[in-house]
């Protein structure tokens, strides 16, 4: 039987990992979400698994805690308002800004496994055909490394189409696979899959892709981040927005640096445009 102890060192591993910050009311998902986890590793109960853990600083067994822990839900084109601000007013007014280069850069953080990033390429594919020649680079990237496996085989279940992706989308831009309808699955077709780059990158550790973006989807990312920490990855973020680029956050969130982000309103939906800061000026 795990301890108050044990419940602790698991919530501090996940913090240190991927930047969550558990509060104590959440300890019962300990045991769900890290079964598989038990299973593969042979240990017997989260009991054992806090020992291992304070036995020997395993970093991999550390990263699969956090991973396991992470919430991943997503899904294509999630919270609709968020890609019509998208393709009415965001894409729009870039891609007339990006003429001359004809290059877009765009980031979706914390991808899961993957539908965020190929709604973004859909998009682009079907509203904005002037931009087929152009030099399109758009990251997806997560803590977990079987998330991003899976968004760069861009494989889903009949399940996981249905949720938010047009039907119209889903004829165009995905293939049939599978030879029975039991295993029955549904794959992205490559002209969508070139657009995307996939990497693992955790966001509050190491080196974060890559150079300037356009514009970065930070959605429901930081919704169990600390205050010192949500304001850490904000200021990186703050640095590799282009100057004119934007800032998508989920529904629910805010960055409260008001010297550094000002928000815009779109029907129902908000975006951040960066702020020049006193460091950045001349």
């Amino acid at each position: 039987m795990p301890t108050d102890a044990d419940f602790t060192l698991l919530r501090l591993v996940v913090l240190e990992e991927s930047g969550n910050m558990l509060d104590p009311s959440r300890d019962h998902l300990f045991k769900s979400r890290l079964h598989k986890l038990l299973t593969v590793t042979g240990l017997e109960s989260l009991d054992c698994l806090a020992a291992s853990l304070g036995e020997r600083p395993d970093s991999a067994l550390r990263r699969a805690v956090a991973e396991a822990m992470t919430a991943k839900e997503t899904s294509f084109f999630r919270d609709r308002s968020t890609f019509d601000m998208l393709q009415s007013e965001l894409l729009p007014a870039l891609i007339r800004r990006r003429e001359s280069s004809r290059r877009l850069r765009l980031w979706s953080a914390a991808c899961s496994s993957g539908q965020e990033t190929y709604s973004l390429a859909m998009v682009l594919r079907e509203h904005f055909p002037q931009v087929n020649d152009w030099q399109i680079e758009i990251s997806g990237t997560d803590v977990s490394q079987e998330m991003i496996q899976r968004a760069q085989a861009g494989r889903y279940q009949s399940s996981e189409v249905s949720r938010g992706l047009p039907a119209h989308y889903r004829m165009k831009y995905l293939r049939l696979v599978g030879e029975e309808r039991e295993d029955e699955e549904w794959e992205v077709v490559s002209e969508v899959k070139r657009m995307c780059r996939f990497y693992r990158r955790n966001l509050c550790d190491g080196p974060l892709p890559f150079e300037k973006y356009d514009g970065i989807l930070l959605r429901n990312v930081m919704l169990y981040f600390p205050d010192e920490l949500r304001r850490t990855l904000l200021l990186r973020v703050h640095r590799m927005l282009a100057p004119d680029g934007f800032l998508i956050l989920g529904s629910s969130e805010h960055p409260g640096m008001p010297d550094h982000f000002q928000a815009e309103l779109n029907g129902n939906a908000v975006y951040y445009s960066p702020l020049q800061t006193a460091g950045q000026a001349g």
